[in-house]
């Protein structure tokens, strides 16, 4: 008989050693771990970023644990404020067939722990790698559809479990302990797209982090907890959420099939379900010089459920409605040819020709052909000519991988405000030979603001 869903990830979990990784999925994570990084040094400028700080620096007094392009907190709220920052500005990963972003729950914990306990880049790539896969594979065996039809949100509910497994890999729990830091994390697992359009749902991100946190450290001290959260009959996370889900394909192939190679990253900031149209627009501009002045009408095709959540704001608020605004983000792509952070100032977004080219030219409809983050551009020039494009696979995703080097490229171009030079260097080589990197400890310091940036905070 097949070992219930929870028993078989935590033995998966508790088992996995770094030679049982392939290379390939190693370099894949190292990919991760510095997108992960660049979010969180970009995360710097999010709009609510002082506001989680300051929940961050009350939840505990401390200062053990560094802070991504900051100082230094308590364990809990580094934890917390760097998972924060690597979702705050909306250009972290995401497993797209959970709509879950992954590292913003992984990543802070794993590196927290592994700092204070003076851990190799080996234990923590190995705990990176057991922590996304483990994420990833709750998400899969819940019957996604079904569990986004009922309105949860996969960050806050997933991604405890990763965290806590990363946690657990480096504490080296043994399969018992990793069972029950499960049903520690599923007993924190929330999350709905009630919050949808608001920063709470940053916040699911950094709370999962946080609640994997507290489940590993509360079952290293033994606490009592189900062993079996996955499938329980009465409360498990696939009865309640979801009828029972699909626990089969949470197990299919462990080990030999790393679901976590699915998990795709994003090279510009823009909502996850807008980044095939944002590789689509710029494929026609590599190929045409488009003079948005001579453009009459911008047409978007989006997948049903990315047009119900972005097409909607063609006149946006702030900061983090014109990020998931479709309309916004076309319009400033073909007037600006780039698409950084710099686009999401007010500066940029509150300027009136961009803001009446996005309500006026630019339409955005539901386009049956297309699914998921695919999208169909036409851009109608006003000689009559169309420029049409249309993309299967954004760039970032399993089947159009982004490049180390693209990834690298990004961690400078957000860190060089908050990091040394040298330590921007230090950074990406240590992630480059994370598996015969001596202690986090050195990396964690590579990684605090500073003295200039520190200063210019204050």
């Amino acid at each position: 008989m097949a070992a219930e869903a929870t028993q078989a990830l935590a033995q998966f979990a508790a088992a996995l050693r770094y030679e049982d990784i392939p290379p390939r999925v190693r370099e894949h994570c190292k990919t991760l771990l510095l997108d992960a990084l660049a979010c969180a040094v970009a995360g710097r400028l999010g709009e609510e970023t002082g506001q989680i700080a300051a929940l961050a620096s009350a939840l505990a007094q401390g200062a053990e644990s560094s802070v991504i392009g900051g100082d230094h907190l308590s364990l809990a709220g580094a934890t917390l404020l760097n998972a924060y920052l690597v979702t705050a500005v909306t250009m972290c990963d995401v497993h797209r067939e959970t709509m879950t972003h992954v590292t913003p729950e992984v990543m802070p914990p794993a590196l927290a722990i592994a700092e204070r306990d003076g851990l190799s880049g080996r234990a923590l790539l190995t705990a990176i790698a057991v922590g996304c896969e483990v994420t990833t594979r709750v998400g899969i065996g819940t019957d996604y559809p079904k569990f986004r039809a009922r309105g949860w949100h996969g960050p806050g509910i997933f991604g405890p479990f990763g965290a806590a497994t990363a946690v657990g890999s480096l504490l080296k729990f043994n399969a018992e302990t990793m069972a029950r830091a499960f049903g520690l994390a599923g007993s924190q697992a929330a999350g709905t797209f009630a919050a949808w359009g608001t920063p709470t749902v940053k916040f699911h991100q950094c709370r999962g982090a946080l609640s994997g946190l507290m489940a590993a450290l509360l079952a290293q001290q033994k606490f009592v907890a189900t062993r079996e959260f996955l499938t329980a009959k009465d409360g498990g996370l696939y009865n309640t959420y979801v009828d029972g889900g699909k626990p089969d394909l949470a197990t299919a192939d462990l080990g030999a099939r790393w679901e976590l190679e699915r998990i795709a990253m994003r090279l510009w900031p823009s909502a996850t379900l807008i980044q095939g149209m944002n590789t689509a627009l710029f494929d026609l501009l590599g190929k045409h010089k488009i003079d948005p002045a001579r453009v009459a009408k911008v047409r978007i095709g989006l997948g049903e459920q990315a047009f119900a959540m972005h097409g909607g704001f063609d006149t946006y608020k702030a900061k983090f409605e014109a990020l998931l605004s479709a309309h916004y983000t076309a319009a400033v792509i073909l007037h600006d040819h780039t698409l950084t952070l710099a686009q999401f100032e007010p500066v940029r977004y509150d300027d009136t020709k961009l803001r009446t080219f996005a309500a006026k030219q630019v339409e955005v409809r539901a386009e049956p052909s297309v699914g998921g983050s695919q999208a169909a551009v036409d851009i109608a020039m006003a000689d009559g000519t169309t420029l049409s494009a249309r993309c299967e696979h954004p760039l970032g995703a399993f089947e159009n991988p982004v490049s180390r080097g693209q990834i690298e490229h990004k961690f400078r171009t957000y860190a060089q405000d908050f990091l040394l030079d040298a330590h921007i260097a230090d950074v990406i080589g240590a992630v480059e030979r994370l598996e015969d990197f001596g202690s986090v400890r050195r990396l964690m310091d590579a990684l605090r603001a500073a003295p200039r940036a520190m200063a210019a905070a204050e």
